[in-house]
């Protein structure tokens, strides 16, 4: 068996070296410019991130350069612990997730289309059904991402969040959908290009903010804010996610990579 394993490492190594093995990076770039979830009040809002010079080069740091950040755990791509949430709140720390759970195999659903015609759009049960009737079911420890063309507006942070009077308009998941993934599904997670794992307007759901509520209370994670899923074919890749591995926290920012 380790002979077995050792060529099939041998020769994902070889094709990596060769360039037969492409590297996609989903992780959006983090700056003082990256959007970042809005609460309304009363609810406290994290700090947005930031960088601070320490030195650079002069006196007090004559052969160096470094900075101090500052940033909430849930700011630009990042993942979502079970202990973020009051129904995970027993449950992991971001620290404490699996390796094995964080690499597996990636499946891309396209919503583009059904997000771009109404921004409000929910994936229901029967989304998640009829791909697998016509793919066969979700691989083992897999990661779902979900593709809206949320990306295009990352740069842009007024129309990212897509803020009005009646809240926050970003596509996401109905209750029912939620629940499904959660106990339905034998998967590690779910990725989104929005801010949040959830719909913008997810909070007047019930219960509010489903999927973090069922995901995470199910020992299932989400990441946020990827970019070019549009890169990645349906199936056939594999996910790599890379959080910092913060003891007692509930989320970190993540790096995530697809081999494809």
């Amino acid at each position: 068996m380790s002979t077995l394993n050792e060529k099939t490492l041998d020769s994902v190594l070889l094709a990596l070296a060769q360039g037969k093995i492409q590297i996609h990076d989903l992780t959006a770039p983090l700056s003082e410019s990256t959007p970042t979830l809005v609460l309304p009040d009363p609810f406290a809002n994290l700090i947005d991130f930031s960088i601070e010079e320490v030195s650079a080069y002069n006196e007090p740091g004559p052969y160096w350069k470094h900075h101090n950040i500052h940033t909430g755990e849930h700011i630009g791509t990042h993942i979502d612990a079970p202990v973020h949430w009051v129904s995970g709140k027993e449950g992991k720390d971001v620290s404490q997730i699996e390796p094995q759970r964080l690499i597996g195999p990636a499946v891309v659903l396209d919503f583009s289309a059904e997000a771009a015609a109404d921004p409000d759009f929910l994936v229901d049960v029967e989304h998640l059904v009829s791909w697998q009737e016509q793919n066969g079911s979700f691989p083992s420890n897999a990661w779902l991402l979900f593709r809206t063309g949320w990306e295009q507006y990352d740069q842009d942070e007024k129309a990212f969040l897509n803020l009005d009077d009646t809240g926050s308009h970003t596509p996401g998941f109905t209750v029912e959908c939620a629940k499904y993934i959660a106990d339905e599904l034998d998967i590690s997670g779910i990725g989104v290009e929005t801010v949040g794992i959830d719909a913008g307007n997810a909070g007047a759901l019930d219960p509010a903010f489903p999927m973090h509520y069922f995901l995470l209370g199910a020992d299932k994670y989400g990441i946020t804010s990827l970019k070019n899923l549009d890169k990645l074919p349906t199936t056939g890749s594999m996910l790599i996610v890379a959080p910092l591995p913060i003891i007692g926290g509930t989320g970190a920012p993540t790096r995530v990579f697809a081999l494809v």
